[in-house]
């Protein structure tokens, strides 16, 4: 969750109209924080809007009330809002703060009166901890009808009809592609229901995008004993079935990258279950993009899927943090250091193999380096390009994972260069 030293607090939420009449009110524009434009593009689907999926709960009548104590209280102000949203939101909805008075709320699986009964007993129960009474809850909930950069569109509620008819069902629709993102199916495991809350999704581009994960086995090299598996993850162009290459998947939002991380996870994980049959394994490889890793949202949510992870087999989790090409030391070695009690191991995925670019890394706190083994080379070419490889990536970190070696004899001869880990996937 976004903390009040992430965001450019310059520019706080603010109604430039409002109006009694829900029904006749002109729109009000709410200003976003700079930094969280990107974590609302996936939301911005006119379907899930015009649906009255989405609201917004405004502290506004806690700020004004507290005059110049706001800025002594305020962060616990949004530690009291937080927790009464993790609390009501859960699993199936998202919240986040999007400026120094406004939360962002989405219930996907609620109707429209039905969330809005719910943001209201929210912000009651806000103001009435701060102020002793929840009487203007009704002004503070509006519904957002647009999400444009740097700003949301919203209506007020019609809190009467919202407190009234909340718990009415809804008139049924034609069947239609899920609104995004989509609620929980009812298919009688958490995990699927985690599945597809996260995968297909929308991209800030507007293709529709689908995650897969495979597992492909991993061995220790100095006994050959496998240790596990490592988690392959494919994003898929829907309309096309086109996949992403690691250049294109590079471009991703920071926003799309985080929903791909979460579904590789998740779908992981289940064909980690459905394939060993329960048979517990020593580890398992987990990959997980910098960008995830480097906001505190992003890296909340990550982490508790690697916990997740990290329950069902022996020794712990490896997180394979992918996209570090460029990243500067120091920064890379924050994220490592965040992430590393969760984990058995952190290794960076390289997808530049000159020694250069092995050499930049050093100093980001990396325990361990992966690579993948470029396809199509001779017998002199593979031995020319595994000892330069190895040999900087030794300079770097203890241990070098090698996938996809063509064969068990170019995985002996890796062993005797200095890699520690591989993984064999016969041409």
């Amino acid at each position: 969750m976004a903390t009040r030293g992430e965001m450019d607090m310059r520019v706080p939420g603010l109604d430039v109209v409002a109006s009694p009449a829900p029904d006749q009110a002109p729109t009000a524009l709410r200003l976003v924080a700079a930094g969280v434009e990107e974590s609302l593009e996936r939301f911005s689907d006119p379907r899930l809007l015009a649906a009255g999926k989405v609201n917004v709960i405004s502290l506004d009548a806690i700020r004004q009330r507290l005059g110049a104590r706001w800025q002594l209280r305020c962060d616990q102000v949004y530690a009291f809002a937080e927790r009464v949203l993790e609390r009501g939101v859960g699993e199936a909805g998202y919240f986040i703060r999007v400026s120094a008075t406004d939360f962002f709320i989405v219930h996907p699986d609620l109707s429209r009166l039905a969330g809005q009964a719910a943001c209201l007993r929210y912000l009651r129960e806000v103001l009435t901890h701060f102020l002793g009474d929840g009487e203007l809850a009704a002004l503070g909930v509006l519904q957002v009808t647009r999400i444009s950069k740097g700003q949301l569109e919203a209506k007020p509620v019609d809190a009467h009809a919202a407190e009234t008819r909340g718990d009415e069902p809804e008139e049924p629709e034609e069947p239609e592609e899920p609104l995004l993102p989509p609620a929980p199916a009812a298919k009688g495991s958490a995990r699927g229901d985690l599945v597809d809350r996260w995968t297909p999704f929308v991209a800030s581009d507007g293709r529709r995008l689908r995650v897969s994960a495979t597992l492909e086995p991993v061995y220790e090299l100095k006994g050959f004993t496998r240790i596990g598996f490592r988690m392959i993850r494919r994003v898929i162009v829907v309309s096309t079935e086109e996949e992403l290459t690691s250049q294109q998947m590079a471009v991703l939002s920071a926003a799309d990258l985080l929903r791909v991380d979460l579904a590789t996870i998740v779908r992981g994980i289940a064909r980690l279950e459905a394939e060993t049959g329960g048979e517990q394994q020593l580890s398992l490889i987990v990959p997980v993009s910098f960008t995830s890793l480097a906001s505190q949202r992003g890296r909340g949510e990550v982490v508790a899927r690697l916990k997740e992870a990290g329950s069902l087999v022996r020794l712990g989790v490896i997180c394979e943090i992918c996209d570090i090409e460029g990243v500067p030391p120091g920064v890379l070695l924050a994220a490592v250091s965040l992430v590393k009690p969760f984990t058995l191991l952190v290794v960076g995925r390289l997808l530049t193999l000159t020694p250069g670019a092995i050499g930049r890394l050093s100093g980001g706190g990396l325990q361990a380096l992966s690579m993948e083994c470029p396809a199509g080379l001779g017998d002199a070419e593979f031995i020319g390009w595994a000892t330069a490889a190895i040999a900087a990536a030794k300079r770097v970190a203890k241990s070098v994972l090698i996938y996809r070696a063509s064969s068990a004899k170019r995985a002996g001869a890796l062993a005797s260069m200095g890699a520690s880990h591989v993984s064999v996937v016969p041409a």
